[in-house]
């Protein structure tokens, strides 16, 4: 019996977790930060200096003379180290790594990576940073690639059916991440109902809206290459997952895709129609820091945080809702009014980690990230008031953002409103 060499096993183990390219990685996002350090250093600097009556230098936040020329050269020296790494190790990583060979990615770092492009996804796509995710369909654990019918039909196997369920994960997650606790409301729902289970990957740091133009398009692909005639499809979206579902609908109306009259029904798991608390207390933080000379440097650390989850401030889910403005600026509400799909039975739930319901409950607490207004689409303003049928909200008690992924409850008022008999007559 031939046995491998002792020495592979823990080096495939590794790479599960970490790989080679990951140290190209790593160092742009070093140099980025080390810059960010600098300017802020550089921001009290000048601060300070006014405070005491010195001139203001280059601009309010770039020192000049001596001073300014020894925070370029600081620059010039970082920028210099950070260039001769990524290319020192463009030269090695080819001779050491070779990506055929690598294994599949453990739980772990996937989830690490869905996190850190959460927070800085836009960034990285920005700066060619190979940890940067692309959009993707997921099938039994691995990607779904896209050919001709008969390829797509051998890669579902039996699972092949008219009925396509696509689900589309929260923000800092990806699509394993929808089995908690050993329970996965897709395997749920396609065992009760025979539908096919296709997951979405998406980099959660992008804009809401650009992550819906990708989306569109992928599921207008999907469906030319679905190998059996679709009848009927069905997207639950957990979250932000939910926004990118509104925007991917519109975004695919206004084109004249194929794919929106299929579309069934469209469910909403602690989705921040009208936004998030936190974000909102996030961009407060913002303005708080940048009011006082002294600290206004530290609000760089405050826009550290991606476009997606600025998005999650009021819940944008289109492009005019963000274009044309600085994220960082305004606290008001600028969404473009847009209400339910028509034609389509569109379903919400709310968690809350209470008992019963009452009106700090509903506007403050929520499941944790989500208030109940914002995840049953209820708001003060009548224009941006999102219109469920009766019947179709359910608020889980005691049931946090995450614990709505495997909520009993939950899982058996999906199967309720998703069996043909029910969807049809909401």
């Amino acid at each position: 019996m031939v046995s491998s060499s002792p020495s592979t096993y823990p080096k495939r183990a590794v790479l599960r977790h970490v790989r080679p390219s990951d140290l190209k990685a790593a160092a742009q996002l070093a140099m980025q930060a080390t810059h960010g350090v600098i300017n802020i250093a550089e921001g009290v600097h000048q601060s300070v200096r006014r405070r005491l009556g010195f001139s203001n230098g280059a601009s309010e936040e770039q020192a000049s003379g001596l001073t300014g020329q020894i925070y370029q050269a600081v620059r010039g020296v970082t920028r210099l180290v950070g260039h001769g790494t990524d290319a020192v190790l463009g030269l090695l990583l080819p001779l050491l790594d070779d990506p055929a060979t690598h294994p599949e990615d453990s739980p772990a770092r996937e989830a690490v990576l869905a996190a850190l492009n959460g927070v800085l996804g836009d960034k990285l796509v920005a700066m060619g940073n190979p940890l940067a995710q692309g959009m993707e369909l997921r099938f039994g654990g691995a990607r779904l690639t896209l050919g001709g019918p008969d390829a797509l039909a051998t890669r579902l196997g039996a699972a092949t059916g008219p009925h396509l369920l696509l689900l589309a994960h929260g923000l800092c997650m990806n699509d394993t991440q929808w089995r908690r606790s050993g329970h996965d409301h897709g395997e749920y729902l396609a065992q009760a109902l025979g539908c096919t289970p296709v997951y979405l990957r998406y980099n959660s740091g992008l804009h809401t809206s650009i992550n819906g133009r990708e989306l569109a398009l992928l599921l207008d692909r999907l469906v030319a290459a679905w190998p059996v005639p679709l009848e009927r499809i069905t997207i639950v979206g957990h979250s932000m997952g939910g926004l990118l579902a509104r925007s991917a609908v519109q975004v695919a109306r206004d084109a004249g895709q194929r794919w929106p009259g299929l579309l069934r029904e469209l469910v909403f798991l602690g989705t921040p129609h009208h936004g998030a608390p936190l974000e909102r207390a996030g961009h407060g933080v913002d303005l708080l820091l940048a009011s006082s000379p002294h600290t206004a440097p530290f609000a760089r650390l405050g826009k550290i945080r991606s476009a997606g989850i600025t998005d999650l401030r009021h819940g944008h889910v289109l492009d005019a809702d963000w274009q044309g403005r600085d994220r960082f600026e305004s606290p008001d509400d600028h969404r473009v009014p847009l209400p339910l799909p028509e034609g389509v039975a569109c379903y919400a739930v709310a968690g809350t980690l209470v008992g019963q319901r009452g009106l700090l409950a509903d506007r403050l607490m929520g499941d944790g990230l989500v208030s109940l207004n914002s995840a049953l689409g209820q708001h003060e303003q009548a224009e941006r008031r999102l219109v469920f049928a009766r019947g179709n909200q359910f608020i889980a008690y005691r049931t946090g953002h995450l614990d709505l992924l495997s909520s009993p409850p939950v899982a058996a008022q999906l199967l309720a409103w998703l069996r043909p008999t029910a969807a049809a007559g909401a």
